[in-house]
């Protein structure tokens, strides 16, 4: 598995231009005009037609498959206005950081699996429920817009992955890191999916944030790490939390005349994940200028850590 990550980050790294650049933009403002146009004509048509629908899909109208993406977006102006200004920065960047090639990946392959779950467990058109020990039916295809929701919302928790650090202002006043709101994204993903007091939240729909997080992993594997704030991980390494210990050994043996030297299994390790040039040949290890001390770091955390003062 290793080594596939890593041929796979390479892949990416020399690809890393390919791609539609710029990629939120287009959603975000697609998105909008989809938002604008319902607004003012006061219809959910184009909506409908644009929405995910498996028996519409089976009948030909492919385009539902990557359509549904510009219908994530509802609720009054000033909402929708802020919610895709979010979505577009955070997208930008994560772009920024990985290149366009991996982002594009990022983004199409959650697509494709939130496609690929909704074409297999897919309600039909109408849900049966209970309410007040009665069965009522409730439309279930208006509500596959959540795909979309949490598919966007995944932006959140990549971006804190690479950002940790990062202050978002909480009500456009309360500085909060970005790992905080990757926590509560996720204590956010397990109460909608033990949530099944609505129809909104029923089966498939409380599993669309688990497919969201499926791909998330898939990109990030171990560096998930990163929303360990970094002087826990610090602290933990020194412990023996996170990392085992390195093996010491003794002195080498030396002539007369020469001084003592020690023996180390590596050369360089990395201070954030304990990645060391012996563990991982193929990656590059640098030492920070900023940091105060001499520390090394992987070519992934070599511009993604907190200066150690």
């Amino acid at each position: 598995m290793k080594n596939l990550r890593s041929r796979f980050e390479r892949f990416c790294l020399r690809n890393q231009r390919k791609g539609i650049p710029n990629l939120m933009l287009y959603v975000t403002v697609g998105s909008a005009i989809v938002y604008l146009i319902s607004q003012f004509t006061q219809t959910t048509t184009l909506y409908s037609v644009l929405a995910f629908n498996r028996s519409l899909i089976l009948q030909g109208q492919v385009w539902r498959l990557f359509s549904y993406v510009f219908t994530g977006t509802s609720g009054s102006f000033v909402l929708a206005l802020i919610s895709l200004y979010c979505y577009y920065s955070l997208g930008r960047a994560v772009e920024a950081r990985w290149g366009t090639f991996r982002f594009n990946l990022f983004y199409f392959t959650g697509i494709i699996l939130m496609d690929v779950f909704a074409m297999i467990f897919s309600s039909p058109s109408f849900m049966l429920f209970w309410s007040d020990g009665l069965p009522v039916l409730f439309p279930a295809e208006a509500y596959y817009t959540s795909m979309v929701t949490w598919l966007n919302l995944s932006l959140l928790i990549a971006f804190s992955t690479l950002y940790p650090e990062t202050h978002f202002l909480f009500f456009f006043i309360i500085p909060v890191k970005a790992w905080i709101f990757a926590l509560i994204y996720l204590g956010l993903i397990l109460f909608n999916v033990w949530n099944l007091s609505y129809p909104v939240f029923y089966f498939p729909h409380n599993l669309f944030p688990l497919i969201a997080l499926a791909n998330y992993f898939l990109f990030f594997g171990k560096d998930v790490a990163n929303l360990i704030p970094m002087s826990w991980r610090v602290k933990a390494r020194r412990t023996g939390g996170f990392h085992k210990p390195q093996p010491k050994t003794g002195p080498i043996p030396f002539h007369p005349g020469q001084k003592a030297q020690t023996q180390t299994p590596y050369h360089h390790r990395c201070t954030v994940c304990g990645r060391t040039d012996v563990s991982n040949p193929e990656l590059e290890f640098r030492y920070c200028s900023k940091c105060n001390g001499y520390y090394c770091y992987c070519e992934y955390h070599i511009n993604n850590h907190t200066h150690i003062q």
